[in-house]
């Protein structure tokens, strides 16, 4: 009697080895098919400083492309994880990998093709303002050139400047973010500014008291497309592509549009342009 009892607590605890066995195997299994269900989670760069579509408000990143990015990632599978890391760093993450995506009014321009993969236009820019306060007389880009003028480094306003003063023009003051260009501005160490028009209004809405006046020069600044910015070769980019056009024809682009402009989109001439990626480097 005594070896049969030890036998039969010994195949009690095998059997009972056995089934806590597999129920960690269960466990683990479970682990690793919640893992496979999880969003992908894209780290995303910004410079915070571009309202309407960036900027921070109480400590959190918000704005036009910010909700734009999020519904994107939402409509593709993705997770988004944006972060305020400044221009140069934006750019220099994505050079690095260390960032999937740049968003932040980024021109789709024909010399960034060749470092970086854009999507398909998602806001076209109507140029650029010049800024200036009201005891200072400016009537078109050309006045620019007997003035102090401040832009941010590295962007299309600042090839825009430079295009009527010359590039590197003594008179033309680089800051690292538009707000230290506004501060410029505002304290009189330059005369004038010139940023894309949807900020420009922007900032003097936010700054009514400022005294800021502007002034648009159609013929020399012409109307730009903004796209989402990716490593080159990126696998992101086709499904981005394919969530903004879902998102154009669902309404939520228009319902974010018109939160951040007060205004319908025209989602014709954006849907025209397309192929403007192309044209650009056929040109």
């Amino acid at each position: 009697m005594k070896v049969s009892f030890k036998k039969s607590l010994f195949a009690l605890a095998a059997s009972s080895a056995l089934l806590l066995a597999a129920c960690g195997t269960s466990q683990d299994d479970s682990n690793k098919n919640g893992s496979k269900d999880e969003k992908k989670i894209l780290h995303v760069g910004t410079e915070a400083t571009f309202p309407p579509f960036e900027l921070v408000e109480k400590g959190e990143l918000t704005g036009f492309d910010v909700e734009l990015i999020h519904a994107l990632g939402e409509e593709a599978g993705y997770k988004i994880d944006m972060k305020n890391t400044g221009w140069d760093s934006m750019l220099a993450g994505l050079d690095t990998k260390d960032l999937d995506i740049g968003m932040s009014g980024i021109t789709i321009k024909k010399d960034r093709l060749q470092s970086y993969d854009f999507s398909i236009p998602y806001y076209e820019s109507e140029g650029f303002l010049i800024l200036f306060k009201d005891n200072i007389e400016v009537k078109n880009a050309e006045d620019l050139k007997n003035l102090k003028v401040g832009v941010q480094n590295g962007t299309t306003g600042a090839e825009a400047a430079e295009s009527v003063v010359g590039q590197n023009a003594k008179n033309i003051s680089k800051y690292e973010s538009s707000g230290l260009m506004f501060q410029a501005l505002l304290s009189g160490t330059v005369d004038a500014a010139v940023t894309d028009k949807p900020v420009a209004e922007e900032y003097i809405k936010q700054n009514p008291d400022s005294n800021i006046q502007s002034v648009e020069d159609k013929e020399r600044f012409k109307p730009e497309y903004y796209g989402i910015a990716f490593q080159k070769g990126s696998p992101y980019k086709e499904d981005f592509d394919k969530a903004l056009n879902t998102l154009f024809d669902n309404g939520k682009y228009t319902e974010i549009y018109k939160k951040w402009f007060d205004e319908e989109p025209n989602l014709e001439s954006l849907k025209d342009a397309k192929n403007y990626i192309e044209t650009l480097k056929e040109d």
